[in-house]
Formats: C-alpha cells, structure tokens, sequence
C-alpha cells in the first residue's frame, strides 16, 4: 500500500501523463533503491538536486543535530537562527564583495520571482528583459519571464512588459534601455538543452547592463553549486551579477533556495513599503543547516577540481554516432538525438537496466544528463555502458 501506483496516480495531482512511476524506498550516494532492492544510478541527480549525492552522511549529521534544537519557530526576518546566519555568513565568504546579503526562500521559482520584485523596486522601472528559450519556474512571474511559449499559452494573460532576446546573438543587446529594470538569464540555459554563452557575449551583457542602469539577474538554480566544475557558474565568464538566484542544489536535498544582492539594494525591501518580500518558511532552520553543510562538503571533500576530469571521461565514453551533438560544461550535459522518440527509447531503455536519465522540458530531442557531481570513475563507466547500450538499440 506504501507504494501504491493506484494512490499515485488518483490521490496525487499528476505533472504529465507518463510518470516514471518508480516506487523509491531509499537512496544512498549515486543510487536509487526500489522495495525490493532493484537500483538505479541517478545520472540526473533528482534533476539538479543531489549534487553531493543522496543522504551525503555530512548533510544528514547536520539536519539531526538541528532536528534535536528546533524546526520553524518565526516567519522569515523576525528572529536570529544560528542555521540561517551561519549560512548567509558562508555566503557572503565564498560569493564577491557585491554580493553580501541573502534572502533564503523555499524554491528556485520563489528566488526569480522575488529577484524580480527587487530590480524593479531598485530601479523604479518595469521593463523585463528574458531570453528565448528560458526556464526560471513555473509560477505566473516566473513562467512570464521564460520562453517556452508552449507551456505559457494556457495560462494567459501573464506580467506585461516582458520581452524576450535570442540567448547568445550580441546585436539583441540593443533591446537593453534606460527604461529596462533587469536583465534576467540562466548563466547557462538548461531546459533549452544546455545552452553555453561565450564569455565575450555574457560580458557584453554585463557592459549593457552597467550602460543602461538595468540591474542583472543571473539564474544559477540548476546551473550553480558546482555542476559546471566552479561553485558559481559565472565564475566562468569574470562577470558578477547584481542579483543571483539559487536553488535546486542549494539544499542538498532539501527545500531552499535565495536570491542574493548586496546590502543597499536588499533594504528597498523593508520600507515603502514595509515587508516588500515576506515568506512564512523562507529560511527554515533544518534548510538552512542542510545548505550550510552542502557547501561544507564541496569544500572540504575537493569536489570542485575533479568535476571537469569527470566531464571528459563521460564524453569520451559515449562518443556514438546516433548522437547528433553533445554540449557540456562540467557535468551537464545536453546529448542531441534525431527524434525525441529515440530519446524516450534510450530512456526507457536505461531505466529497465538500473540507470536514470531524461529530457528536457523544451527540448525533447536530446537526452539529460547531470550525475551528482561525487560520482566515482566506476560508476561512471557503469552507467556509461548501460547508456551506450540503449543508444545503439534505440
């Protein structure tokens, strides 16, 4: 009865037709096991969570210890946590200077769209300017914002005064004007398929922004924490964005996310008028402790160097000639096939043989994947084989 696929599907609000339906008992480092102890290599990391892996002993250390003090005590901004000051102080230590002041929320969506609600606050402007084929949630600000027209029509009428620039082409900057509020784009887009700028265009952007007074919106949320081999996906580019949004990752399983921006602008937030932003679980404390001890295990475990080396050992494995492109950086990977039907058999395929991977929302025809960033070289090649052979049966 746990795992009934009957209360799955009648008594749980349904996201597609076709769930994976895959009864989860527990999970442990890179895997998934089933009741009956079948188990899956997760190459997709719960798409983009489980960066440092599932129950990473460290972050589940961290989560008991403050289960034993206390969970939610205050609406986020009224009382002093030691999880939410000690996590907003490794913030401010491993982020650049301008970017000192964090404001925790509960998911990536809730970061955009209160990243939003900031720029125009600071700049007293409505403008929005996004980039075609963008994803930055799916709540009304944050789907106005992206570009999967698709997905947007039946929820009409959406934020007015959005308008959407092709990702990467630098002649589209001419859009950014004095009566522009921000700028908002994923350093690298994921749901388009992993999509990777050149360093001249984003600091081109960068340029336009400062020209303009357009405040930058940076979306890290699948695209942070490590997964393209440096902590911040920007750290690329030698840019820093006015606002940047976090999520997924951020909390090594559990529910947070932030956006982040320097002291001054922050406090537009708490004046004219009071409470700008607000949220009941924002910055609840086990989160907290739980995204504190994330980046603690980054850190401490060196995971950063080897992400890169991990990059190349899975390109270079499955190098196929079904594969019409392969895009990377670190370990996120966009694989193009001929058809988004070949990619459902590959990942049906993978999944009857103990290896997760997926789509994309927006870009069906090539195959996900993001292993958490611990994986070791086995497992690679292990999932590598298991990869290679749906390929050739697709």
């Amino acid at each position: 009865m746990q795992y009934s696929k009957d209360i799955f599907l009648n008594n749980l609000a349904q996201t597609s037709p076709f769930p994976f339906l895959i009864p989860i008992e527990r999970a442990e480092g890179v895997y998934l096991f089933e009741p009956g102890g079948k188990k899956y290599i997760d190459m997709i990391s719960g798409i983009g969570v489980s960066n440092i892996g599932h129950r990473h002993p460290h972050v589940v250390k961290a989560i008991k210890n403050q289960l034993d003090k206390h969970l939610h005590v205050m609406v986020y901004g009224e009382y002093i946590q030691a999880p939410s000051n000690l996590l907003a102080q490794k913030l401010s230590k491993v982020l650049p200077a301008p970017l000192n002041c964090s404001y925790f929320v509960n998911s990536g969506t809730e970061a955009n769209e209160a990243a939003l609600k900031l720029a125009k606050r600071v700049t007293g402007r409505t403008e929005i300017i996004s980039c075609k084929k963008s994803y930055h949630g799916s709540t009304h600000g944050s789907m106005s914002v992206s570009g999967n027209e698709i997905k947007k029509q039946a929820f009409r009428p959406l934020l007015p005064d959005v308008n959407f620039i092709e990702f990467g082409n630098e002649a589209n900057l001419s859009s950014i004007t004095e009566r522009t509020a921000c700028v908002i784009m994923e350093t690298i887009q994921g749901d388009a398929g992993v999509r990777i700028p050149s360093k001249k265009y984003l600091q081109a952007v960068r340029k336009k922004c400062n020209e303009t007074g357009a405040q930058l919106i940076l979306d890290e949320i699948q695209c942070g924490m490590g997964r393209t081999g440096a902590l911040f996906a920007f750290e690329h580019y030698d840019i820093v964005p006015d606002i940047l949004t976090l999520g997924k990752a951020f909390g090594g399983g559990l529910p947070i996310a932030a956006f982040i921006s320097n002291k001054e602008k922050m406090q537009t937030l708490t004046h004219d008028p009071m409470l700008g932003h607000i949220t009941t679980f924002g910055g609840n404390p086990v989160c907290c402790a739980s995204a504190l001890a994330t980046l603690e295990v980054i850190e401490q475990e060196n995971i950063l160097p080897h992400v890169e080396r991990k990059g190349e050992l899975i390109e270079s494995i499955l190098a196929h000639t079904k594969i019409k492109e392969m895009r990377r950086i670190g370990l996120m990977f966009a694989l193009d096939f001929d058809s988004s039907e070949r990619v459902n058999r590959i990942v049906q395929s993978c999944k009857e043989n103990g290896v997760i991977g997926y789509w994309f929302l927006s870009n069906p025809h090539s195959l996900r994947l993001a292993p958490p960033l611990t994986i070791s070289d086995s497992e690679i090649k292990e999932a590598c084989a298991i990869i290679l052979n749906a390929i050739e049966k697709s």
